[in-house]
């Protein structure tokens, strides 16, 4: 695919792009799929697929007690369980508004290997990693944002999200829709948003501006970027999901060329 040579203008040293139709066809790559890079907060994308296989696997339930007074594991997927950005302080009351969390996530980590008895990481390579046959794609550190992959394997993690193997298409639906709709939030790298639309552990694009996908991108978009300068989207409209990974960490320059790029993307999948 042309748009996807453009990343390799990109202003950062290595560059690993690929696109994934629902059928999981790999549309188009650009640069090196085998390399590993730090995911940064893609990682939640994982951790909150592994949840999603717990669940059906009833080893956990989304109103489990987890977090702050009141929280549960649906609060803490959907980064409404209170907590601070980046530690265990309590700033909202669970439900009252979206404060994404590194530190919820953290805590799902330990919920999840108290309820199972499993360290976190081994589970999601069990559950999740191992199935799909991403065997360069590990997990070391917190289950927020310590995760390492390749665009190889994010490639067979987006067609997982298409057409799931792991876990009901219901499942996926649930954890795809907007919980606890309505609620304001700040959208990191982005600034406040009116309606900050989470599912569980997936970020939904709906009317978000500015965003880093494109705006030609559908409402139904979800996926995760990461602050390592990496992203997955999936838009279940175009049937197409997109992964990029870098080794430059976001700032201005993503913020500027992701949307742009996105929507020549969208453009060109559409023509």
């Amino acid at each position: 695919m042309k748009t996807l040579e453009q990343t390799q203008s990109w202003p950062a040293d290595n560059v690993s792009a690929a696109v994934v139709a629902a059928d999981g066809t790999v549309r188009g790559t650009a640069g090196d799929q085998q390399k590993r890079y730090p995911l940064a907060s893609v990682t939640k994308l994982l951790t909150a697929y592994a949840f999603q296989v717990a669940l059906e696997e009833e080893a956990v339930a989304l109103d489990d007690p987890a977090g702050p007074d009141g929280s549960t594991v649906r609060h803490l997927l959907a980064h409404t369980g209170g907590y601070d950005f980046g530690d265990r302080t309590v700033r909202y009351e669970p439900g009252t508004r979206r404060l994404y969390s590194n530190a919820g996530f953290d805590v799902l980590g330990e919920h999840l290997e108290e309820a199972t008895g499993i360290a976190f990481a081994d589970y999601l390579s069990e559950a999740v990693l191992a199935p799909l046959g991403m065997t360069d794609t590990f997990l070391d550190g917190s289950p927020a944002a310590g995760a390492v992959s390749t665009a190889a394997d994010l490639s067979r993690f987006a067609a997982e999200l298409q057409a799931p193997r792991l876990i009901s298409a219901e499942s996926l639906s649930a954890a795809t829709s907007v919980v606890f709709p309505g609620l304001a939030g700040v959208l990191p790298g982005f600034g406040r948003q009116k309606e900050n639309d989470w599912g569980l552990g997936f970020e939904i694009r709906n009317g978000k501006t500015p965003h880093w996908t494109g705006s030609s991108n559908s409402a139904a978009t979800f996926g995760h970027f990461g602050q390592s300068g990496t992203f997955l989207w999936v838009d279940p409209e175009l049937k197409t999901a997109a992964v990029a990974l870098t080794d430059r960490d976001f700032g201005p320059w993503a913020a500027e060329t992701w949307p742009e790029f996105n929507d020549l993307l969208v453009a060109e999948l559409r023509s």
